[in-house]
């Protein structure tokens, strides 16, 4: 990361991309959308009231958008162990005594149907597995705060800060690394700022002032809660933003505003990628996966270098919505509810949301959010048809479905690569991905190039020369382009008309578009030299 980049490089803020992060974990936490940016507006207000100095206000700035960057970190297995939403059990006691900590875990540990005799065994039985996990968990969090934050290019003395996350102002952290002065006033500074900001989501203003100074000289450092109470009112409207609280937030970022270069992005987005795939044990891998895949598929099918690193980074990220299902769901061995399916369903929806604001990544969104649709408008989360999909999407779409074909889930046993490669090449011929992309990702698994049939018996010619038509070209353009003559080309297009029931340019136009048969780009996609 750098204070700037070369004019040639793409110029993306690192705040753009941390604070994407920031959305995620809302997600992931189960909070309100935005509310790590109300804490981090709150911080960086308390951080001027407390009179520290730049290069302090700036890592107070990205640890409290990074807080809860591990919270993948063991989901699933706290979903064994705990039924209840964090929201209500953990959260409200997280700075609180070691007694209203044991007291919210305590009643999270039966599951929610549990009475009588069954909830004091049920609850008996996790207690040493909860004390056993509890040490583990703080470590890793620890642990995993600090590699994605240096994944994300965060400096070196931010990424070693991050070693004392769990520390409380009064020694008594479970992990008791650090206390009082040794832990780094970027860190007391945010985790007073995040306490305020829930407690006033789950309490409001009095609340949030009333419990905060119950924790001073307890689980905050005492100074900056008092500044926090002589100054409530101007800390509270600094948390409560009245546009835009994105553009408020990264507006509050400390000058000089970082950057990150070309590979500084790869790296980031591969983060975001790991950070998804914490979420469960089968996950684990996937984001990567996909990725891999669709960016060797691409370069098959014939895109651009710049495309292929579009599909690559885009193939990174298709998956963090996934951090706002509960990991109990995508583990679950059996059939999912009604309200289960349509969480699952909503995936995408929340991936776009999250990268939406930023213009960098909801340029990659529009591609990464397309992972479960489909050409015949039987996907989801948007019913896309071909007509709406563009190429990368369908790429990614293909390579998703095929890498995770070969995964293991809750609910089947994984496919070998032959049977994975016939289970999309059936959906290819039935009308819901892409042949050409098929094809490509296919042959990028390391199986031999299947057969896939094309619309109304189609050749791949034939559908290449109706694109090529759709966008403008003439007969012996469409030639001097394939290095052939105008009547082999002529031949072609005499028999798609045939096919698709047309004699028209224009009808073939409107068939190529209700198709998704349009080529993207200055010049058309094509994998080898026309054959006729």
């Amino acid at each position: 990361m750098a204070p700037a980049t070369t004019p040639d490089q793409e110029r993306v803020r690192a705040a753009e991309i941390v604070a994407s992060v920031c959305l995620a974990t809302d997600l992931g936490m189960g909070f309100p959308f935005e509310h790590g940016f109300h804490a981090t507006l709150t911080a960086m207000r308390l951080a001027d009231l407390v009179g520290v100095d730049e290069e302090t206000k700036r890592h107070t700035y990205y640890a409290c958008l990074m807080v809860y960057v591990g919270c993948t970190t063991d989901a699933y297995e706290g979903t064994t162990l705990f039924s209840g939403p964090q929201t209500e059990n953990f959260i409200p006691y997280l700075f609180g005594s070691r007694r209203e900590q044991a007291r919210g875990a305590l009643r999270a540990m039966p599951p929610p149907d549990a009475k009588g005799v069954r909830r004091v065994y049920e609850t008996a039985k996790r207690v040493p597995k909860a004390l056993a996990a509890d040490n583990n968990h703080q470590r890793s969090l620890c642990e995993v705060a600090e590699m994605m934050s240096h994944r994300l290019g965060m400096p070196p003395e931010f990424v070693q800060m991050l070693y004392f996350f769990t520390d409380r102002w009064d020694g008594k952290g479970l992990l008791r690394r650090a206390a009082a002065d040794e832990i780094p006033m970027p860190l007391r500074l945010s985790m007073v700022a995040r306490d305020i900001a829930f407690q006033r989501l789950i309490g409001g203003d009095s609340h949030a002032l009333e419990t905060v100074a119950s924790r001073g000289g307890h689980a905050f450092d005492p100074y900056i809660v008092d500044v926090f109470t002589r100054n409530y009112g101007e800390v509270f409207e600094a948390g409560r933003p009245v546009d835009s609280a994105w553009a408020s937030t990264l507006a509050t970022e400390p000058e000089p505003h970082l950057f990150v270069d070309d590979e500084g992005v790869d790296l980031a987005l591969a983060a975001i990628a790991n950070f998804t795939d914490l979420l469960t044990p089968s996950l684990t891998g996937h984001s990567s996966g996909v990725a891999d895949l669709a960016e060797r598929a691409a370069r098959i099918v014939g895109f651009g270098d710049d495309d292929v690193g579009r599909v690559r980074r885009a193939a990174l990220i298709h998956d963090v919505g996934r951090v706002a299902v509960s990991p109990a769901v995508w583990e679950k061995p059996g059939s999912l509810t009604a309200d289960e399916k349509e969480q699952v369903r909503l995936h995408p929806y929340h991936c776009q949301r999250v990268f939406a604001r930023s213009p960098f990544l909801a340029d990659l969104a529009e591609s990464a959010c397309c992972h479960h649709e489909s050409l015949d408008g039987s996907g989801y989360h948007r019913g896309l048809t071909a007509q709406t999909m563009s190429h990368s999407s369908r790429l990614i779409a293909v390579a998703d479905m095929l890498h995770a074909l070969t995964e293991p889930r809750a609910f089947r046993d994984p496919l070998n690569a032959e049977e994975a490669a016939e289970v999309v090449v059936d959906a290819a011929n039935a009308g819901r991905l892409d042949p050409v992309m098929v094809r490509g990702v296919v042959e990028a698994s390391g199986e031999p190039s299947p057969v896939v049939e094309y619309p109304e018996g189609l050749t791949e010619s034939e559908i290449r020369i109706l694109g090529l038509l759709a966008r403008g070209l003439l007969t012996k353009q469409i030639a001097r382009y394939y290095d052939v003559s105008p009547k082999t080309v002529d031949t072609h297009i005499q028999a798609a008309y045939r096919k698709i029931g047309v004699s028209t340019r224009a009808a073939a136009t409107l068939y190529a578009m209700e198709h998704g048969l349009i080529p993207s780009g200055e010049f058309p996609i094509v994998s080898s030299k026309f054959t006729s």
